[in-house]
């Protein structure tokens, strides 16, 4: 092969190797237009799909939807027009954002925020008129778990469990 045969091989193979490189690059850009197309329709569906936060026994405690009720560390008691316990919860949500969930959400259930201790565990205590509630979040291995006490409030100050 003479020099300007090898020029003329190499020539076209850098042409066609320039054609196939630019043909993956627009149809990866087409594969990524449409994934992301995909995408924003899937999130759209899922945020449509997506309960919010609920309310389990205490009516007015509004809950992360990621956090499952554990009924065998929980003690709920009913009576007319009165509820308190225990309810326990786990999931996979950060503590910083639970704190922020329960500081914004019990203030819309007339809750009212007296103090709040924060480390790897942070606690919240709430009072309204006639009940107090208290939001234990622990940080464990794997997941978060949530204890949220509701108790009556006594009206006597004076009257004490240890007198």
């Amino acid at each position: 092969m003479t020099d300007s045969g090898r020029s003329r091989f190499f020539g076209g193979a850098l042409a066609l190797l320039l054609v196939l490189i630019i043909s993956a690059g627009c149809a990866s850009l087409k594969s990524g237009a449409a994934s992301s197309e995909d995408s924003a329709v899937q999130a759209t569906t899922e945020e449509e799909e997506t309960p919010g936060p609920l309310y389990y026994d205490f009516g007015d405690v509004l809950v992360p939807v990621e956090l499952k009720v554990v009924r065998e560390k929980s003690f709920i008691y009913h009576a007319p027009g009165f509820t308190a316990g225990v309810l326990v919860l786990t999931g996979r949500v950060e503590v910083d954002s639970l704190v922020r969930f329960f500081e914004n959400n019990m203030v819309k259930d007339n809750w009212r925020l007296l103090s709040a201790f924060k480390s790897p565990r942070a606690i919240m205590f709430f009072s309204k008129a006639n009940r107090s509630c208290v939001v234990n979040i622990t940080e464990k291995q794997f997941k978060t778990e949530v204890e949220i006490w509701v108790a009556p409030t006594v009206e006597d100050s004076e009257a004490t469990l240890l007198k």
